[in-house]
């Protein structure tokens, strides 16, 4: 062990090793509070200066998470939230948590991570420990990252310790978080592996793997197992809707077998920054193998094909009461990827809005959280919430059912509406004006 790794491994005992974390998303701005809390000092850097204003004039600008340990943090002097990459030098361990999406070709796009590593490259000194948690796939820790890091002369292992731990934040979960989430973590060398493992061992438990590789591999697996298992249920519940039979009355009764099923759930499509994304990650970097993963991309087109079938009921809906959707005006309740958070990222709600759009339907939404549809990379609706009322529900000629907040008042929406299309079977519990009900 050298002066250098003892030094390092010192400061993150006695909690005098400062943190930065790159990126305040949905996954840094957690991270930031759980070491802020364990007495690191923090520093929180990203290039939206919106997030930094956000911080400091003390609101939140992602409302599952509350500003108040935020400001106590800022307050105490544990959080510094900045926009200048020269604090960054400050740190000790640099965590990246900055986003990873995919190309239009659905292929890996490294911008965000290369230019933050070029960043880094910039500031890094001896001694320092950098941590990836951005998903992406097996070895780019290795390939992408490691000799950028060392193309000034340092050397990884050495001078500077280099380490992959995939992060695993579900938003808006009440009983699961960073500090509670086991953490995988795999170092490029041993000395890296044993500096990231005793950092995260200040907030979690730690899961540690024999490389980065695997570390990378662990965690597109999760998130594969869970497309390929939606994707079933989804491929099911076309099937039990033209058997006429309730697919969740069946999946509920099957999750009662103590072994060997796990339960998953149908929607009207993936979203997060997850899901629709980290199985083409794997099935990219496969080829270079010369493995066509068949199953990951059947399992994508099933889970892509889910707001056409919305779109398909809808219309189906419609027209057994005499009406074309052209001349309809739609409600979509939900934009949200799932219940009860602001996230909007690759929602399906986007997709279905553009259809109804494009098929000639009017089409407003509410989401309570969303108050607002700002642009993405494909979409730009410039649409506000309106206001959900027994007026805007009973005028609108279907009731589209996208995300299951909780906030809503189900029996309510299938009393005043003239037809709900229901895609996550939120009115299971609805008895009255079942036949204006629609499961999509």
């Amino acid at each position: 062990m050298t002066a250098a790794l003892d030094t390092l491994l010192e400061k993150i005992h006695t909690r005098s090793a400062v943190v930065g974390i790159i990126g305040l998303g949905y996954v840094g701005l957690p991270l930031a509070i759980h070491f802020g809390r364990q007495g690191f000092r923090v520093i929180g850097f990203d290039i939206d200066r919106n997030k930094i204003d956000c911080l400091g004039r003390g609101s939140s600008y992602i409302k599952h998470i509350p500003i108040a340990p935020m400001q106590d943090l800022i307050a105490g002097g544990r959080l510094l939230p900045t926009c200048e990459e020269e604090r960054l030098a400050d740190a000790d361990c640099l965590v990246i948590c900055v986003p990873t999406p995919l190309t239009e070709e659905l292929e890996p796009d490294l911008t965000y991570l290369l230019s933050t590593t070029e960043m880094i490259a910039r500031i890094i000194r001896p001694g320092q420990l950098v941590v990836l948690e951005s998903t992406t796939y097996p070895g780019t820790t290795e390939e992408m990252l490691q000799p950028r890091l060392e193309a000034g002369g340092l050397q990884v292992g050495e001078d500077i310790y280099l380490a992959f731990s995939p992060e695993r934040e579900d938003p808006g979960n009440k009983k699961f978080d960073a500090g509670n989430i086991p953490k995988v973590v795999g170092g490029v060398t041993s000395d890296c592996l044993e500096v990231a493992k005793n950092l995260y061992e200040c907030i979690t438990s730690t899961v540690p793997v024999s490389s980065t590789r695997a570390a990378e591999l662990t965690k597109l697996l999760e998130n594969t197992y869970r497309s390929v298992n939606i994707a079933l249920v989804n491929e099911m519940k076309i099937l039990a809707h033209r058997m006429g039979i309730d697919l969740f009355e069946v999946i509920n009764a099957a999750a009662t077998k103590p072994f060997g099923f796990s339960p998953f759930f149908p929607g009207p499509g993936l979203g997060g920054h997850c899901i629709p994304i980290d199985p083409f990650y794997l099935s990219w970097k496969a080829r270079d193998f010369g493995v066509e993963t068949r199953f990951i991309h059947l399992a994508g087109e099933v889970n892509r094909a889910m707001p056409d079938y919305v779109i398909s009921r809808t219309i189906e809906a419609l027209a057994a009461r005499g009406k074309q959707l052209r001349a309809c005006r739609v409600l979509l309740l939900g934009i949200a990827y799932k219940k009860d958070i602001d996230d909007d990222r690759e929602s399906p709600a986007y997709v279905i809005m553009q259809k109804f759009l494009e098929l000639g339907a009017t089409v407003s939404y509410n989401d309570p959280l969303i108050p607002r549809l700002h642009q993405t990379r494909e979409f730009d609706f410039n649409q506000e919430s309106v206001e959900l009322t027994p007026t805007t529900l009973s005028e609108a000629d279907a009731v589209v059912i996208v995300t299951d907040h909780s906030c809503y008042d189900y029996p309510l929406i299938v009393e005043q509406a003239q037809l709900v299309v229901d895609s996550r079977n939120a009115t299971a519990e609805v008895r009255e004006g079942r036949d204006n009900v629609v499961l999509a």
